[in-house]
């Protein structure tokens, strides 16, 4: 891979996984501070959470896994800490707390990405020894992977919470259609599952 190959390469990488981490943050705009801690599955998923766990999911595989430690305090991932407290926000971590923190993990990502050949190798600290060796490509891919999975999980929280729908306030991605269009094709769909219910 030639040097503009690799720089090429580091610019779509990294697109897709500024587009993903915007979508994702967009989704806390206008809603109250119980709104973005809402838990509206029946394992939890809430809005700041999953911006509180993306941002911990940047700083170790785009940071502790090439030797580039933050120094960002994670309490939620220390040893003996609660299972799944990563994926939720105390009521004493603000949305400032969070938000600044995911920006912070960004600029770390970032900088580890712009310092380091896509094939160089790092060792994930959480991985299984001997199995925990990963290029630097890999692990863009793989948080790119995880932070568009979990932007699909806020397109969903939000549409519950208000209404609100989309990729961004500017691009929504979304058939243009007014709330009784809605409804009609919610309708729609759902009289095609029955009906496929029956012939089951």
């Amino acid at each position: 891979m030639t040097a503009t190959d690799a720089k090429d390469a580091k610019a779509d990488l990294h697109f897709y996984l500024q587009s993903a981490r915007d979508a994702l943050l967009w989704k806390l705009e206008g809603l109250s501070e119980y709104d973005i801690r809402r838990p509206l599955t029946p394992t939890g998923t809430n809005l700041l959470g999953l911006v509180k766990h993306v941002a911990s999911v940047e700083l170790g595989y785009l940071g502790d896994t090439f030797g580039r430690p933050s120094g960002e305090p994670l309490p939620w991932l220390d040893e003996g800490a609660e299972t799944n407290a990563d994926m939720w926000a105390t009521a004493d971590e603000s949305r400032a707390f969070v938000v600044e923190l995911y920006r912070r993990a960004w600029a770390h990502a970032d900088a580890t990405i712009d310092a380091l050949p896509l094939d160089t190798v790092g060792r994930v600290p959480w991985w299984s020894e001997g199995k925990d060796e990963v290029t630097l490509h890999h692990a863009v891919v793989r948080v790119i992977a995880d932070t568009q999975r979990h932007a699909g999980h806020a397109d969903i929280v939000r549409e519950l919470i208000d209404g609100a729908v989309g990729m961004r306030e500017d691009n929504t991605a979304m058939p243009s259609g007014d709330s009784a269009w809605w409804e009609d094709h919610r309708e729609r769909l759902e009289r095609a599952a029955r009906e496929a219910g029956r012939g089951a």
